[in-house]
């Protein structure tokens, strides 16, 4: 089974930028669509961004369009997450995910099969 690796995470003022990084154990990565999620303590699990197998197609959150851009390279098996203008409220666990079904994008994270451990984004004010 698909194993899923977020890396980038750390400690950044606001205003700051990070880029988050996920690897796939398989290279049946590159048939599935991806997310990033993020969860703070007491919360659900918000969607963030996702990106279509192909990344021609993609898609954020209000509260990050602008601000965050998702990425793919089928051939390193690697999505990517470049976060800029990081504001205190982006501060959360983020985590990577794969829809392992159809191919289609979501946008809830129910509809995700495979999940990373997460890596913790903290912007200090």
């Amino acid at each position: 089974q698909m194993q899923l690796l977020e890396s980038g995470g750390g400690l950044v003022q606001v205003g700051g930028s990070l880029n988050l990084s996920c690897l796939a154990s398989t290279h049946t990565f590159l048939s599935y669509a991806m997310a990033w999620f993020r969860q703070v303590p007491g919360k659900e699990r918000e969607f963030v961004a996702a990106i279509s197998w192909s990344g021609r197609s993609t898609y954020y959150a209000e509260s990050v369009k602008g601000r965050f851009s998702i990425s793919r390279d089928n051939a390193k098996n690697t999505v990517l997450l470049q976060m800029n203008s990081l504001k205190p409220e982006d501060t959360a666990v983020y985590f990577c995910a794969a829809d392992l079904t159809d191919g289609s994008v979501y946008l809830e994270s129910y509809e995700y099969d495979q999940w990373g451990q997460g890596t913790q984004v903290t912007v200090s004010s």
